[in-house]
C-alpha cells in the first residue's frame, strides 16, 4: 500500500495549508526562508537602527549602513522597503538553526507578525509543513 505525502513547495502556494489556529506549534518554520521585506520601524524594534538615526538620516545611508553590514540584501527607495539578508540555507538570519524558533520573537517585523493571516502571497494560507517533508 502506497502512501501518499504532500510536498510543500514555498514557492507554490496552491501547496500551501489553510491557516489555524496552533498551526506553527509544530511547523518547521517554511515561511522563514522566504524573502522577509521590512519597514523602517521594524528595524527600530530589531534594535538595527535607532529612532533618532530613523528620523533624521536619510533612509538611503541607512540602507547602504545595513547592507555594508550584511543585514539586508537589498532596499527599494521606491517603497522603503528593506529585504533582509538571509543565511546561505535560505534560512531567515533571525531563525535558530537548531530550534527553528525566532530568536527575536517579541521584536519581529511586522510581516512576520502578520503572516500568514494578511501578509502572505496566499493570505489565509502557510507553507506548514515538517521539514523534512518540504520542498525548499
Amino acid at each position: 500500500m502506497r502512501t501518499h505525502i504532500a510536498i510543500v513547495d514555498v514557492d507554490r502556494p496552491d501547496t500551501w495549508t489553510r491557516y489555524r489556529a496552533g498551526l506553527c506549534d509544530s511547523c518547521a518554520a517554511n515561511c522563514c526562508t522566504m524573502p522577509l521585506e521590512v519597514r523602517l520601524p521594524d528595524l527600530v524594534r530589531l534594535g538595527w537602527v535607532d529612532a533618532f538615526e530613523a528620523e533624521h538620516e536619510d533612509i538611503r545611508r541607512i540602507a547602504k549602513r545595513l547592507e555594508k553590514a550584511r543585514l539586508i540584501a537589498h532596499f527599494s527607495h521606491k517603497h522603503a522597503l528593506f529585504t533582509l539578508a538571509r543565511r546561505a540555507s535560505g534560512d531567515c538570519q533571525l531563525l535558530d538553526a537548531a530550534t527553528r524558533r525566532c530568536t527575536v520573537y517579541a521584536q519581529r517585523p511586522d510581516t512576520c507578525r502578520l503572516h500568514p493571516q494578511t501578509k502572505s502571497p496566499r493570505p489565509g494560507w502557510c507553507a506548514y509543513g515538517p521539514q523534512a517533508l518540504t520542498k525548499r
